[in-house]
């Protein structure tokens, strides 16, 4: 696997969704949950996306219950979570894990691609974002504290 076309993840409906379908798009691929200090990101993201999604970018949510158990329920809660509280429309995958033995193998190509501090590998928590661009490359991570509204720039460079 080279790219992040190359990964088929299940949505949070349960349908898997060939991330090929995104070649050509500025992507935002972000593990998320509903109960953290920073769930209202999402509001961020959200806007980032309806922004810009018509000039082809793509923000990706990856639920994951690894940190602090902060993302408890399943894929009717969280969808539910998402759109009530959030207006969230942009696709949400099913439930991840995105470290240890049972890494999704899309986050095990984001964390090679695009490591973190010090080169660790490891993602410290919830709302880690990579940006990728056009051909599927992963460009850049951030860290969780990195606000959606502070990606504008990297992502116009991008389009």
């Amino acid at each position: 696997m080279t790219t992040t076309y190359d990964f088929t993840c299940p949505a949070l409906n349960g349908k898997d969704v060939d991330l090929g379908d995104y070649k050509g798009q500025v992507t935002l691929i972000v593990n998320t949950a509903s109960k953290c200090g920073f769930t209202p990101q999402y509001q961020g993201l959200e806007e980032l996306y309806q922004k810009y999604k018509d000039r082809g970018v793509s923000v990706l949510g990856f639920p994951c219950n690894q940190f602090g158990g902060q993302e408890p329920g399943d894929a009717d809660a969280i969808s539910e979570f998402c759109e009530i509280n959030y207006g969230v429309t942009f696709p949400m995958f099913a439930k991840v894990d995105v470290n240890g033995a049972g890494t999704a193998p899309l986050y095990k190509h984001l964390k090679k691609e695009a490591p973190g501090l010090l080169g660790s590998e490891k993602i410290k928590w919830n709302f880690t974002k990579f940006l990728v661009d056009k051909d599927g490359k992963v460009i850049k991570r951030y860290a969780p504290t990195v606000k959606p509204e502070a990606l504008h720039g990297d992502i116009e460079k991008l389009l």
